[in-house]
């Protein structure tokens, strides 16, 4: 904000100013204004005190008020990313604070709302003082209505670097997150951002960092308040440690981890990427795992929830992953996992993971979560394919396990919570797509510019799609049923009204082949496997039609009692213009 503030005093070497009433606490950019010329001479912190009179305890060194503007608010949890403590009645709280991230930060309750700064929440500030300085930082909330019923949208990585096409590719995004928003502009609206906003290798080398992103994203969403997660990109490469590569979050976005009340449930924001490896170079030496430092406030922040309140723990990267041979498997350090799942133990969580740009889900039916009742839902992509798909083929943005790039909405009532992904560019009504295996195959004449001599691994890997989908499939279909998990049911009927038996495999979807795998392999210049190409992943289910000309009913019904059909008419062509949204 822009204030214009007289000037009451001048001195040889100060001047003294009065303070508009509209001044909040903040760092401020000074100019000295004369005429038309203004000169900026500096920066400055104000903290504006909201008129309560607060005198620290003995080694107190951050303390403040929370309040709206009817008064102080109490119970408010108030953290230093170490300590943990409440606002007392007069919505008081003092931590003794080392200030070892420089800033403090308030776990918005339930029924409130912060300020925002542009999509960012300030439900933080940052401190100025040293270790030995009491400082007073007060907060303010705005209390809302109707809490209780309310939408997230889930937002997956994004990977905006100024390249592929990705910000046009992007205003799609916006403008159907828009769209959405306003189709549902009577229901209270959030978002989660699941981190890689950016890119790092490219905020330097194209000028794209996270100061463009907050740019990009501010001048298309409006009025829409996004916590944000830091992912495995938006850390600084070049730094040679773990708190310096991620400062520069820190600095722009928010810190690495935090908590937040929306009516009945609560959030937690974790940090489960590891850069204590980083070397300066692009190696990005980096592991999975939270740090024991968030494991031991994460203890403190649930003290103050009762076990009674449903959780939500948002990570970038993914806590389990499929595999053929093993069901789902740990993915993060052992260990570290144990430890975090017993933090955590007695509560009902449902982790939303980002990073894999694949969509799956994990129930508390999968032998991986140890009968606790726990839940992962890893979410697709919105850049999908890191956007080579619909760069490549505009119009068909998927990511490589075939899920259209988009994001997840969360329904919250009460502690009951749905979910479901939208993908962009489509209604909420397309939740799987069909293909006519008769119709699909791949051969060496789709890359006829792949050099003769590649070596033998690059080949063998194209030859993956090729002996997947051979000239013969025996009147085979292929569903691609992306945000599957068990508790969903799927049925197909001929028109002779035959029911076919499903029988759940993992593919490679022949869209994503034809889309972006077929394009990257086919390069006069190949010399190596292309990145981002398609890969095989559950979520797939095939059955046998009695000949090639049979029609298919096809119905997924998802645990919620949302219903999806599809009436096959086949034979059903296959080319990417067949698929495109309509």
């Amino acid at each position: 904000m822009l204030y214009t503030c007289t000037l009451v005093s001048v001195s040889d070497n100060s001047f003294t100013v009065e303070l508009s009433e509209e001044c909040e606490s903040g760092t401020y950019r000074v100019f000295i204004k004369r005429g038309d010329r203004k000169k900026q001479i500096g920066t400055t912190y104000i903290n504006v005190l909201e008129g309560t009179d607060v005198k620290p305890d003995a080694g107190t060194t951050v303390y403040g008020v929370v309040s709206t503007a009817d008064g102080p608010v109490p119970g408010v949890v108030v953290s230093d990313g170490v300590e943990v403590t409440v606002t007392n009645e007069q919505g008081i709280y003092q931590l003794q604070s080392d200030k070892e991230w420089g800033y403090v930060f308030i776990s918005v309750p339930a029924g409130y709302e912060v300020p925002a700064d542009g999509v960012l929440p300030q439900f933080y500030k940052m401190m100025k003082g040293d270790a030995s300085t009491a400082e007073r930082v007060d907060f303010s909330l705005t209390a809302v209505d109707g809490q209780d019923d309310y939408k997230v949208l889930v937002l997956g990585d994004m990977h905006l670097a100024n390249r592929t096409g990705d910000l046009g590719q992007f205003m799609d995004f916006t403008s159907d997150l828009n769209a959405y928003r306003a189709l549902h502009q009577q229901e209270k609206m959030y978002a989660i951002a699941l981190g890689d906003m950016t890119w790092d290798l490219y905020w330097y080398s194209n000028s794209y960092a996270l100061p463009e992103y907050l740019n990009t994203i501010n001048s298309q969403v409006k009025g829409l308040q996004i916590f944000h997660t830091i992912g495995n990109h938006d850390y600084d490469y070049k730094a040679t440690n773990d708190r310096d590569a991620e400062s520069r979050f820190m600095d722009y976005i928010a810190p690495t981890y935090y908590s937040f009340n929306l009516g009945k449930v609560h959030y937690v924001v974790l940090d489960d990427i590891d850069c204590s490896n980083y070397d300066g170079t692009t190696s990005r030496d980096y592991e999975k795992r939270v740090s024991a430092e968030q494991l031991s406030w994460l203890a403190k922040d649930l003290s103050h929830v009762d076990k009674s309140v449903p959780l939500v723990v948002v990570m970038h990267a993914q806590l389990f992953y499929p595999s053929q041979t093993d069901g789902f498997k740990v993915d993060h350090d052992a260990l570290n996992t144990t430890q975090l799942l017993n933090v955590l133990d007695g509560y009902k969580v449902h982790f939303i993971t980002g990073h894999t740009h694949m969509n799956y889900n994990v129930t508390p039916d999968d032998a991986v979560t140890g009968g606790r009742e726990v839940y992962e839902h890893n979410t697709g992509a919105i850049c999908a394919s890191w956007w080579w798909s619909g760069y490549l083929t505009p119009g068909v943005h998927l990511s490589p396990d075939g899920t259209p790039g988009g994001y997840a909405v969360w329904s919250v009532n009460g502690t009951d919570m749905e979910w479901m992904y939208k993908a962009t560019g489509w209604t909420e009504d397309y939740q799987f797509r069909s293909y006519d295996l008769n119709n699909v195959h791949f051969s060496l004449a789709d890359v006829p510019q792949m050099p003769a001599g590649v070596p033998a691994s690059v080949k063998k890997e194209y030859m993956k799609y090729v002996d997947a989908y051979p000239v013969n499939q025996n009147n085979e279909v292929l569903i691609n049923v992306w945000n599957w998990n068990p508790r969903w049911t799927l049925t197909v009927t001929d028109e002779n009204g035959n029911k076919l038996t499903p029988e759940e495999v993992w593919a490679y979807d022949p869209l994503h082949v034809a889309a972006l795998s077929v394009k990257r392999f086919n390069s006069s210049t190949l010399t190596s496997t292309p990145s981002f190409i398609t890969e095989l992943f559950p979520h797939f289910f095939k059955v046998k039609a009695a000949d090639a000309d049979v029609d298919l009913t096809i119905t997924v019904c998802d645990e919620f009692g949302h219903r999806w059909t599809e009436n096959m008419q086949r034979p059903k062509a296959f080319s990417t213009d067949a698929y495109l949204p309509r």
